[in-house]
């Protein structure tokens, strides 16, 4: 069958085959910043675990499939321009849409009692399903009206899919290198809803152009309106911001029951990493960060600290201030937590603090200056730790790094059994294989065996049975959140080979209230 609207020769041809190749690299750059900023819309309702990513990418594959298989079909029955121009119109609706439902869809998916892998799998059905469909529409149909001469139809299609693999790899490298962390993803949303529109008006001539400019126009409205209600936002105090690694939120309220002024900062749904109170900053607000000033009954004078995982820097500030001869090395991945702990949270500089932005695991591995105390509370938007420093190898490199007599103090968010409480029977043993003495806290309920808390773990150094009793009233009350009950020995030590910590995990999300490091 011919091919409708698209000359054969002349410069016309030519023009009509760079339109084309045009499309084709912009569509598959579309596709995968789209799978990209899609974790990022998805997590602070449902999180960044390996399930959400799974799901999503998952989805998205199969809707390219069923986009291939569609639109080859399609460029059979009837290869004209304007069907082209009318899946790339429909490709951007699409991508607006999901702006425009994400929030009230995800809100109310959050809540459903259904666990995380279906949830997953329905947002990204919901969200980016019909977009992926038919993008994946494009390249075929593209193939399909390119093809003028069957001896070079390899050559023909080859063009065409490495062309849009380039795209790809474009798509992902600038959202995930420069879009994220520049804009939010609302903005860019309709940034790419607005080129899918654009590309449609040239395939098409005439057809519709009035309607695609007043939408092309609605979309720019819309951005500057978002990038607005930004900038009010922040004057306001409350971000809610892409980095290269997390998406953040902040915002102030009163607390629960004391009804105290407070500012949370959170990285995923209905749990908070950080926290501080804006009548008495240098309280700390959070419970299990409390429990990390046990280090003063475990190593007593300690004055050399490494704290893994920044958040809202308010235990190393509480360890500076306690102490006039403190040093704290802090290890944070996420530059964006530091700027924004000395915006919100009252970090200041100090001669006596010392941050690295970079991956703990890498830090451990390269360090070799010996610390008296490691804080370990590094999270992920998923509930869980990052499996690589959950591991065997991790907590070797970790005891290397203590002193004799030193203390290693971790938040984990498990409950004690059941199977809620794998991760920490998986981490129990991992500690145990390294450390000769390993002791838990229940952190709001020693009683409760079955509840989903945070657990402070003291992994000591000394092999000498610690004293478990202490004249300091609020170190006596720590220590009698001491967890004295047995422990299953049903799960193996994490390796850097085997540490499935997110699948251990997975269930965390059914809780009412906590956070992302710590609970509420």
């Amino acid at each position: 069958m011919p091919v409708a609207n698209l000359p054969q020769t002349g410069p016309r041809a030519f023009l009509q085959r760079c339109l084309i190749d045009g499309v084709v690299l912009v569509c598959g750059a579309v596709v995968m910043a789209l799978e990209i900023i899609g974790s990022r819309i998805l997590a602070p309702y449902l999180g960044t675990s390996l399930a959400v990513w799974t799901a999503l990418i998952g989805v998205v594959l199969a809707a390219l499939s069923l986009g291939y298989f569609l639109g080859g079909r399609w460029a059979d029955a009837r290869p004209d321009t304007a069907r082209l121009s009318l899946i790339l119109f429909l490709a951007g609706l699409a991508v607006a849409l999901t702006r425009l439902i994400q929030a009230p869809f995800l809100g109310m998916l959050q809540t459903a009692g259904l666990p995380l892998e279906i949830k997953a799998v329905l947002a990204a059905l919901a969200l980016f399903g019909p977009a992926s469909v038919l993008l994946g529409m494009v390249t075929p149909y593209a193939v399909r009206l390119a093809l003028a001469d069957l001896e070079r139809s390899g050559r023909t299609v080859g063009r065409l899919y490495a062309l849009s693999t380039v795209g790809s790899i474009a798509g992902t490298f600038l959202a995930g290198f420069v879009l994220l962390a520049h804009f939010g993803s609302a903005q860019i949303l309709l940034v790419l809803a607005a080129i899918l529109v654009g590309l449609s008006m040239p395939m098409a001539a005439g057809r519709w152009h009035g309607v695609k400019l007043l939408l092309m126009a609605g979309f720019a409205l819309g951005l500057i309106l978002s990038l607005i209600s930004r900038q009010a936002d922040q004057r306001r105090g409350v971000v809610d911001l892409d980095t290269a690694y997390n998406r953040i939120r902040i915002a102030a309220g009163l607390e629960s029951g004391s009804n105290r002024p407070v500012r949370l900062m959170s990285t995923g749904p209905r749990w908070f990493q950080s926290a501080v109170y804006l009548d008495d900053p240098g309280e700390l607000a959070v419970p299990y960060t409390r429990f990390f000033r046990l280090h003063r009954h475990f190593k007593p004078g300690a004055e050399r600290f490494l704290v893994i995982g920044g958040g809202g820097y308010t235990f190393p500030r509480d360890i500076l201030g306690q102490s006039a001869s403190a040093r704290v090395e802090v290890v944070e991945i996420d530059p964006a937590f530091t700027e924004l702990a000395r915006r919100y949270f009252f970090l200041v500089p100090s001669p006596r603090l010392f941050v690295h932005h970079e991956d703990a695991r890498l830090y451990l591995n390269r360090e070799e200056r010996r610390f008296e105390a490691i804080i370990a509370d590094a999270f992920s938007s998923g509930y869980t730790i990052p499996f690589q420093l959950t591991t065997l190898e991790a907590a070797r490199q970790m005891a290397r790094l203590l002193t004799d007599d030193g203390v290693l103090l971790v938040n984990i968010l498990s409950a004690f059994e059941g199977p809620r409480g794998r991760f920490f029977r998986a981490y129990l043993a991992t500690l145990e294989a390294v450390f000769p003495r390993v002791l838990a806290f229940a952190v709001f309920d020693p009683r409760d065996r079955r509840r989903v808390q945070n657990i402070v773990i003291a992994a000591l150094k000394n092999p000498a049975a610690p004293d478990m009793a202490s004249d300091d009233p609020e170190i006596a009350a720590y220590l009698s959140h001491f967890w004295r009950h047995p422990v299953a020995r049903d799960l193996p030590a994490l390796t850097d080979d085997f540490a499935p910590v997110e699948a251990y995990s997975f269930g965390l999300d059914g809780e009412t209230s906590g956070g992302g490091g710590a609970q509420g």
